[in-house]
């Protein structure tokens, strides 16, 4: 530009008013020029689009045959003989006019009221979801007619997205134009997903009631309807509370709709919810079976678990399966006679330098309950934790051989005006004794002293250390076994001193491989040292002496074929009683307790319960590695346990060798 600046300021000026100008023209000129048959195109194609989508056949009617090429999943056992299977349960689907009329109607009361009305896709579902979901927040309401839950479960996956969605509309036009309502409604209840490889609701009814569909009853009726929305949430197999509320729910929804009567609904409300569980199988190896399916079936889906021909390797070994079988059932049926039925445990043998599970019990019957106490169960360790603390004064050079004395002790716990006044299980004091026979013998207070001069928080250290990472409270209880522990975490924490102070995480599953023998997924060990060698020694010896005197009693001929450490562990009024034991190449923890978490009694104890389960597996077992690894720098010293002095003369019944 050129000119002074009001010259400039006037040239610039008539630039913008021109630019304004020609931008106006072209605007007008591309809206009737351009972008009104651009938006016409658009609304045309989009128009074409949805009837050629709509008029089109996308379903491939075969997919409604069944499964020709399914091959089922197959657990190995550490022999390589197979253990159990996963495999598809489909019976004879069974058609419309044979369905029993109260199933139809508690499908449509809860899934679809407008089933026999709408064209596939009900608007009034899906504005009323709409407005409930803008109104929470979130959704919580979906609008899924039959026939898109047909739609989706047979041709399309679960993922929640909007093309997923759109799709789904489409193939639901698709079946409304090619089958009759009555034919939906049947191909949905007999295709339909119930968990577990179990499709349609006839070999749900099997499973479930052993029954076939022409026999339920209203609240069974009702009970289907959820599980098949989702089985993983509702499948009174898996979320037995689940399942009642939604089938209480659904009853509500059949009356209201008038399909039942106010006396039916509460008739039916009444009821409990009776699964009998028919699967075939042993009632105690279905735990083991069940552990795998949760975990292989959210790593690949159940159609790949129960189709795809899996090769499973597990750790288990069935001959000890069998013997643990054997003596867990035995000594839990005896104990029912007087604790009562609702008496169960769990049990975990694990191989000591490796962590691979050899046998697993989470029951007493599968069928009684899906609970896996093995590894669901979450129980106070009671005793069976004190071998922590006294591993904890040896790391802080604190003997077995020293002296402290049992006696009367009060304390102010922190942060209340409570005074706690612990006793042993007799209520009985014994003055002075080593830690050797405090821990032996399970003493409280000489455990809660050692606790307190080791300190509170170096003990939960170790015990995190050994895999007990549960919340640990930093009180003087926590001596006498307040921790909580699963029995794969108890059997795991004791095995760090039968595999010379190493810990390693217990595996149930080796490797899986696809139906072509490639290798899908391996276990990599964890494992880490958690004690030196010296420590460990001097608590294997210390774990031993205890058993060393039982087996005085019982005598070489009658007693485990190696050497044996363990410590029994019960808790107030015995809710929870265990037994962990180990020899050089095996380590077992077992747990019992009613389910309903009542004391068994106040002298009942593990020595009584669990114990007995544990030498009656053992003494049955062969060993290879019949001894444990003692550090040779360690010498043995003859000891009186109560006094502690050395012991020159003649041994009696107070005399053990320690390890200095």
């Amino acid at each position: 530009m050129s000119g002074g600046p009001a010259l400039q300021r006037l040239q610039l000026g008539y630039i913008l008013y021109k630019g304004i100008y020609y931008c106006k023209n072209f605007l007008d000129y591309g809206v009737k020029k351009i972008v009104v048959p651009i938006v016409v195109l658009v609304f045309s194609f989009a128009l074409g689009a949805f009837f050629y989508f709509f008029e089109h056949d996308w379903i491939d009617f075969s997919s409604f045959k069944p499964f020709s090429h399914a091959k089922p999943s197959i657990i190995l056992d550490d022999e390589g003989h197979e253990f159990a299977r996963f495999s598809l349960d489909r019976r004879e689907p069974v058609s419309f006019d044979k369905l029993p009329d109260i199933l139809v109607k508690a499908f449509i009361a809860a899934e679809d009221h407008n089933f026999f009305k709408h064209f596939g896709i009900s608007m009034r579902g899906i504005l009323r979801s709409f407005l409930i979901n803008l109104s929470r927040g979130r959704v919580v309401q979906g609008a899924s007619t039959i026939t898109q839950q047909l739609a989706r479960g047979m041709f399309l996956s679960s993922e929640k997205t909007i093309w997923r969605k759109v799709r789904e509309m489409f193939l639901s036009f698709q079946l409304e134009r090619h089958f009759t309502k009555e034919q939906i409604f049947e191909l949905y209840v007999n295709n339909v997903y119930f968990g577990r490889g179990i499709y349609g609701v006839e070999a749900a009814c099997r499973r479930f009631w052993n029954k076939s569909v022409f026999d339920i009853t209203i609240d069974e009726a009702a009970t289907l309807v959820p599980v098949a929305k989702s089985a993983r949430l509702y499948s009174p197999l898996n979320a037995p509370e689940n399942a009642k509320r939604q089938r209480d729910i659904t009853l509500k929804k059949m009356k209201r709709c008038g399909f039942i009567s106010q006396v039916q609904y509460e008739k039916s409300i009444k009821k409990d919810l009776k699964i009998q569980d028919y699967l075939p199988g042993n009632a105690i190896r279905l735990y083991i079976q069940e552990r795998i399916r949760q975990w292989a079936e959210q790593k690949w889906g159940k159609d790949v678990l129960y189709q795809g021909g899996l090769k499973i390797q597990a750790t288990i070994n069935r001959t000890k399966q069998e013997l643990a079988e054997k003596a867990f059932c035995k000594k839990v049926c005896e104990l029912r006679k007087t604790v009562g039925d609702e008496l169960n445990g769990g049990m975990i043998s694990l191989e000591s330098h490796t962590g691979k599970i050899k046998a697993c019990i989470g029951g007493n019957s599968f069928r009684e309950s899906q609970f896996n106490r093995a590894f669901q169960a979450v129980r106070q360790m009671g005793s069976s934790f004190k071998p922590i603390v006294y591993t904890t004064a040896l790391c802080h050079g604190i003997g077995v051989d020293t002296i402290m004395v049992d006696e009367p002790v009060e304390m102010q716990l922190p942060g209340c005006d409570t005074i706690w006044r612990p006793r042993n299980w007799d209520r009985c004091f014994e003055g002075p004794m080593t830690l050797a026979r405090a821990l032996s013998f399970s003493n409280n207070i000489i455990t809660i002293k050692t606790l307190l001069k080791t300190g509170i928080y170096e003990v939960i250290d170790l015990a995190r250390r050994f895999g007990l990472n549960r919340a640990l409270s930093p009180y003087p209880a926590l001596a006498l076994g307040t921790a909580e522990a699963t029995v794969e975490e108890s059997a795991a924490a004791f095995n760090v001193f039968a595999n010379n102070g190493v810990y390693v995480e217990p595996n149930l599953i080796e490797w899986v491989r696809d139906r072509w023998g490639q290798k899908l997924w391996e276990y990599e060990p964890v494992s880490r040292q958690v004690l030196d060698l010296k420590t460990n020694s001097k608590m294997v010896n210390v774990l031993s002496l205890r058993l060393k005197q039982m087996k005085r009693l019982i005598g070489d001929k009658d007693w485990i074929q190696a050497e044996v450490i363990g410590k029994s562990g019960s808790t107030n009024g015995a809710v929870t009683t265990w037994f962990v034991g180990s020899t050089p190449g095996l380590t077992t923890s077992i747990y019992l307790g009613r389910d309903d978490n009542k004391p068994m009694g106040r002298y009942v104890f593990g020595s009584q319960t669990a114990y007995p389960i544990w030498f009656e597996f053992y003494k049955k077992l062969n060993f290879d590695k019949k001894q444990f690894y003692i550090d040779p720098d360690l010498k043995e010293v003859s000891i009186n346990w109560v006094t502690g002095y050395k012991n020159y003369g003649k041994r009696n019944k107070d005399t053990v060798v320690i390890l200095k």
